[in-house]
């Protein structure tokens, strides 16, 4: 399994990917962001499937880039040209896989902008090859193992939470989800992207570097939880103490 986010504020985008890699017993490590910048284009894609299509699928893309990447001046337009590259391995590969029993089930989010965006631009795309585009309704997308992290997602990002804070909530996040299934793990790889700037700024993160965000991060929950107020339970266990007696 995947977890892959990104994060659209208003002031520019967030990347956060896992690169834990499972098949059957195996474990492995693979990057699954990659980050394409020549002068005013800057784009990064993550992706969420079976390796043997998304690596085919990216090898076909970076062709595409390096012969036509003038032609791109809008990131659609890049996104586009990715989702065609997943239809061509579709038609080459899909029977096949199906016929051994697995999905095609390649899912890919886009980000960055290119000279004549007004601004960035982040869009979840399907295995079909079609796509939509992250508005400020609902700032975020993720691909992979997605529904630990969505209550938190849910409950603090917005369109206007800065780009520290956006890394700050994608990251507990993906720790929810980290805690809550064994086929998510670090490395994490980050990726930010400010408003303009053409230019991506990667990184990655290890256990050890966030060991202490997360624990911190639990005991804070672990107070809350003592905190909230108890009255509205007080009715339901005078209850409980009635049928006892």
């Amino acid at each position: 399994m995947t977890y892959c986010l990104g994060i659209k504020v208003a002031s520019g985008l967030v990347a956060i990917a896992d690169r834990r890699l499972t098949s059957g017993t195996e474990v492995s490590s693979n990057r699954k962001i990659s980050v394409h910048e020549v002068e005013n284009h800057s784009l990064f894609i993550m992706t969420s499937g079976l390796r043997s299509v998304r690596d085919k699928a990216i090898t076909y893309f970076k062709e595409v880039l390096s012969e036509r990447d003038r032609s791109f001046n809008k990131l659609y337009k890049a996104v586009n040209a990715f989702g065609e590259q997943v239809k061509r391995v579709a038609q080459e590969d899909k029977a096949s896989i199906i016929a051994s029993g697995l999905n095609f089930n390649l899912n890919a989010i886009v980000g960055g902008q290119l000279e004549d965006d007004e601004e960035h631009k982040l869009f979840m795309l399907y295995p079909e090859g079609n796509w939509v585009e992250v508005d400020q309704g609902s700032p975020f997308k993720i691909i992979g193992n997605s529904g630990y992290g969505k209550p938190l997602l849910f409950r603090n990002l917005s369109y206007e939470t800065s780009l520290p804070d956006a890394l700050k909530i994608g990251f507990l996040a993906f720790d929810a989800t980290r805690v809550s299934a064994n086929d998510v793990d670090y490395p994490l790889d980050v990726v930010i992207y400010p408003k303009d700037s053409f230019h991506m700024t990667e990184y990655r993160l290890e256990k050890e570097d966030m060991d202490e965000v997360s624990h911190q991060w639990s005991a804070l929950l672990s107070n809350s939880v003592r905190k909230l107020p108890s009255y509205w339970m007080d009715p339901i266990f005078e209850k409980v103490r009635s049928v006892k007696l």
